[in-house]
């Protein structure tokens, strides 16, 4: 086999060397505690990952509950930002009341009531009626 001049990498030259004599017997103690740490390092580093990956997963899950709250919020403030029409309303609609008649008012006409706020059809009224309360019908 020839030499081709190029000179060996660091890991194979260590464990090279680590294969003869006296000095290399030495070196293997050193080497191996040193493998342990780094593979303890790996195992740690691969720990973290997993653990990132998770606290990732979680925030993406907030950020997601996060968008909903916000929509949420921003519908609750629409039907909140129209009620005060809606309350205005009702107290135009209040003021135009008749009030209540007395027992010296019997001869003064009630003045028309206002529109109607909610329309409600009742033609089927009738027909519910008597389904609703059977004992009415036969007295």
């Amino acid at each position: 086999m020839a030499y081709s001049g190029r000179p060996l990498p660091s890991h194979l030259r260590s464990a090279s060397a680590s294969l003869g004599g006296a000095a290399q017997s030495s070196q293997s103690p050193l080497l191996a505690a040193r493998i342990a740490e780094k593979k303890a390092e790996l195992a740690n580093l691969k720990d973290l990952q997993a653990l990132s990956a998770g606290l990732a997963d979680q925030m993406q899950t907030l950020a997601d509950k996060l968008t909903t709250l916000s929509d949420g919020t921003e519908a609750v403030a629409a039907v909140l930002s129209n009620w005060h029409n809606v309350l205005r309303a009702i107290n135009m609609a209040s003021t135009k009341l008749p009030k209540p008649k007395e027992d010296g008012d019997a001869e003064k006409p009630d003045p028309p009531l206002p529109q109607t706020l909610v329309r409600i059809p009742t033609q089927h009224a009738p027909a519910l009626i008597p389904q609703s309360n059977p004992g009415a019908a036969g007295e």
